[in-house]
């Protein structure tokens, strides 16, 4: 351990430490959390100067963890694991703490899907969220694509920043991890109830075998109870079978079958993760499907969400931001892509450039004229212009617009 200031460096009543050194050693500092939290109150992240507070948080189990200040994570640095966007640029602002309830023992999430249910009552299957439709006021439960969004932006994976480098699947199942357990969802350890599949190697596989096996051991009927769970991982393959289709997931070789009104509906719901286009741009997807184990022990899928992404896993709304996000990193920009969760009609912008102050925004216009989504375009022009940030527009029939800031060298992206 040689902690330095700067991002990612803590400091806990008066001792300064890497934060990725207390993820892993979170039993061996638990006397310096209860010393900090005791004496001072908080943590400090020493990524700005004069250092920014943390909240010390220590789940049920007595596991300690610290999480950004509320209100305060658009004063990070960019490239601190606390920062955040400000205030409406995400679609969380929605939620009500009835759905998204941060405490001093960690975040709580209530679920539109219901995971349990008792044998006397007949099991629901809820439907997948539409891409279009309107949400009025705060919501008060987070559905499937809310979820996934939640995941995403808590482990920021939809920053990218030349220091940081290239995500990979083993980058995104550390950090989607670490974020299960300090999380419950629906009075439930998340820990216990979704399963991020985890990165393939020839050493691991056994044991990730176990741990899958496991997992499905937790479902179906215990007792009067009929239990359901959630599993996250990229899609790679679907697979047509005699009665709908069969996810085949990148590093696992256990298949999730579906019938076929489900990936039907998926594709209504989420047709550009499932478009053929995006492909043509090494685009991928990831989904979080609610399963359910077969009487012969097969996962079935009975509901999910899906996402497309970059090669490197930053989530795009189409394939144009795909080859957006593709080009700003080529650029060695530092950008975030801001995610709407469960609300159809948010206005965001499509990307925000963090390497500038203030702010620069980023849209992509690849659709003409149809009145609502000319009359948003306008909404968000207004928006940037209080907001003081500099936009950079590009319209998809034209070539990409000079990415790169003024100064710097870098490869300008292919038209």
């Amino acid at each position: 351990m040689t902690p330095t200031n700067g991002p990612g460096c803590i400091q806990l009543a008066g001792r300064t430490v890497q934060l990725a050194w207390l993820r892993e050693h979170s039993t061996q500092a638990a006397p310096l959390f209860a010393r900090a939290r005791a004496e001072v109150g908080h943590a400090r992240c020493l990524c700005r100067r004069p250092a920014l507070r943390l909240v010390i948080r220590c789940t049920r189990a007595g596991r300690y963890h610290v999480a950004g200040w509320p209100g305060e994570g658009e004063q990070h640095d960019p490239t601190c694991p606390f920062h955040k966007l400000g205030p409406g640029l995400s679609g969380r602002d929605r939620y009500s703490t009835q759905a998204i309830r941060e405490t001093d023992h960690g975040v709580s999430i209530r679920l539109a899907t219901p995971l349990t249910s008792t044998l006397a009552q007949p099991a629901t299957h809820d439907a997948a969220p539409e891409e279009t439709g309107d949400d009025a006021g705060s919501r008060r439960s987070v559905g499937l694509l809310g979820l996934l969004h939640w995941l995403w932006e808590q482990a920021r994976l939809n920053v990218s920043h030349p220091q940081t480098g290239r995500l990979t699947w083993r980058t995104c199942h550390a950090r989607l991890r670490q974020q299960l357990r300090e999380t419950t969802i629906n009075g439930h350890g998340m820990d216990e109830a979704l399963y991020v599949v985890p990165p393939f190697t020839h050493a691991a596989a056994d044991a990730n075998t176990a741990a899958l096996d496991a997992f499905r051991a937790r479902l179906g009927r215990h007792g009067t109870t009929e239990r359901r769970a959630l599993i996250l991982g990229q899609i790679k393959e679907v697979a047509p079978t005699p009665h709908g289709v069969a996810y085949r997931l990148a590093h696992q070789r256990t298949p999730l079958y579906a019938r076929s009104a489900l990936h039907a509906r998926a594709i209504r719901s989420y047709r550009h993760a499932f478009g053929k286009t995006a492909a043509g741009h090494g685009a991928t997807r990831v989904a979080l499907f609610v399963v359910e184990r077969s009487p012969k022990g097969h996962l079935i899928a009975v509901d999910l969400a899906a996402m497309l992404t970059t090669a490197a896993y930053i989530p795009a709304d189409s394939s144009y931001e795909v080859v957006m996000a593709d080009a700003l990193a080529a650029c060695r920009r530092a950008f975030i892509k801001p995610l709407r969760y469960d609300t159809a009609d948010a206005v965001l912008p499509d990307f925000v450039l963090t390497d500038m102050t203030p702010a620069a925004y980023v849209e992509v216009y690849g659709i003409h004229g149809r009145e609502a989504y000319d009359r948003r375009k306008t909404e968000k022009r207004e928006f940037y212009q209080r907001q003081g940030g500099q936009l950079i527009e590009w319209d998809v029939a034209q070539p990409l617009p000079a990415l790169t800031r003024s100064g710097q060298h870098g490869s300008r992206p292919n038209a």
